[in-house]
């Protein structure tokens, strides 16, 4: 199997790497300067379940030919209309799309383009960052990586990606009910962004200043947004999620707030902004959400502001 990985930043670096070390056809679609870097260096990744250096093959998107068997997409939301662009040659009568983006929007968009028959449902669980030497740090034990058809049917190219990814130092899982996984996992993490962004700290320092209540109102919002479009978090997934948000003494925050702190650009629309606009087409009351992507979407303008001015 052919696998072609956009990027190969912490996500797709990571787990491209993984298939790579276990000697599959892996080759990256990179910009001409990372793929310069990987040349140099070779791609690192140091992590718990093991370092490794490689030389990883590379493309940039002047240079892309023929056609791949399965497409992993692991850019930033906020980049996806340009990676759309530059791996559409790479798109065959039977690719089979796998994006690990979080929220829902990113299948319309890549089912628009594309057709929505070759866009598998995905997500992955890993905490990782890219060093300043292009390195790429996994911060703990956790390297999941889920996927499967949108209708919940085995088929012969997700057994294909199952096959591919087997004996790969990463903890790999075709689901049966991806979307709904896919909407849990967004439940949580717009609960953690929204809350983590909004008052600026880590879990357990809001769980200490009394803002338990305010982290289970936007969870509670989060949930009902999920409920009206059908797929709501299970019982015990949602508790699941109650506990991680509202843990005492937890360091955890989103990466979402990582990328404030250094002033980067974050994925405010895709993460917060299109939950919040199912919420009111729905016609729910969602004000902390509301609250939480105009504050985001304020922090962009000022970004934006001052990096015009310089």
């Amino acid at each position: 199997m052919r696998i072609l990985i956009v990027g190969a930043g912490a996500i797709g670096g990571y787990f491209g790497a993984r298939l790579l070390e276990a000697g599959r056809d892996v080759t990256f679609l990179v910009r001409e300067r990372r793929a310069q870097q990987l040349a140099a260096d070779g791609l690192m990744v140091k992590s718990p379940a093991g370092d490794v250096t490689l030389t990883p093959p590379t493309v940039t998107a002047d240079a892309l030919k023929g056609t791949w068997d399965a497409i992993i997409v692991s850019c930033k939301a906020y980049d996806l209309a340009i990676a759309m662009d530059s791996f559409a040659p790479a798109v065959g009568p039977k690719t089979a799309i796998l994006p690990l983006l979080n929220g829902m929007h990113h299948l319309d968009l890549l089912g628009d383009q594309f057709g929505a028959d070759k866009v598998l449902g995905g997500l992955c669980v890993i905490a990782a960052t890219l060093d300043g030497n292009g390195a790429i740090r996994h911060l703990n034990d956790v390297s999941m990586l889920t996927f499967g058809e949108r209708d919940g049917q085995p088929s012969p190219r997700t057994d294909a990606l199952v096959a591919a990814f087997e004996g790969v130092r990463a903890n790999v899982r075709l689901s049966t009910q991806i979307v709904q996984e896919m909407w849990e996992k967004w439940v949580f993490l717009s609960t953690l962004a929204a809350s983590t962004c909004l008052l600026r700290s880590a879990v357990g320092d809001i769980v200490v200043a009394g803002g338990g209540d305010t982290v289970n109102g936007i969870l509670s919002e989060a949930q009902s947004i999920a409920e009206a479009c059908g797929f709501g978090a299970r019982p015990n997934v949602l508790e699941a999620a109650r506990a991680q948000v509202t843990a005492a003494g937890s360091l955890l925050s989103a990466s979402m707030l990582r990328d404030i702190e250094k002033g980067g650009q974050v994925e405010a629309d895709h993460v917060i902004g299109d939950l919040v606009r199912r919420g009111q087409a729905a016609g729910l009351g969602i004000p902390l959400l509301r609250l939480a992507h105009l504050h985001l979407r304020a922090y962009e303008a000022r970004r934006q502001r001052e990096a015009t001015l310089g």
